[in-house]
């Protein structure tokens, strides 16, 4: 298990976001990014996304609340052995819950690389 600052934790998820390509970026619409400890349910999971991705949103998709991504950081401390792994593994986490924004399902998400 690894851990570290909660300043540092946030500076690695910037630096997850910051290997979306700036074009994808600016497609993001309505979401929020939180960071927690855990899952309440499932205390093993690394990411999720809640919300409706950008492919399933009808043309009149407004008014509603932000999609949320949490990356869950405690989880995230028990899966990595390492700093260095942790490093990647937020970037991972980070990039998978956002394909899942733009429509990917967790298949497709395996077969790009980003489990």
């Amino acid at each position: 298990m690894i851990e570290v600052s909660d300043d540092r934790f946030e500076e690695l998820v910037e630096a997850g976001l910051d290997r979306i390509p700036p074009q994808l970026l600016r497609r993001m619409d309505n979401v929020a990014i939180i960071i927690s400890d855990r899952h309440p349910d499932s205390p093993h999971i690394l990411g999720l996304y809640e919300g409706v991705g950008l492919t399933e949103r009808a043309a009149n998709h407004a008014g509603f609340l932000p999609d949320v991504i949490s990356i869950f950081r405690e989880s995230l401390f028990d899966y990595c052995s390492s700093e260095e792994e942790l490093v990647e593994q937020v970037a991972v986490t980070v990039i998978h819950e956002i394909g899942h924004h733009f429509g990917l399902d967790d298949d497709e998400l395996h077969r790009l690389g980003w489990a």
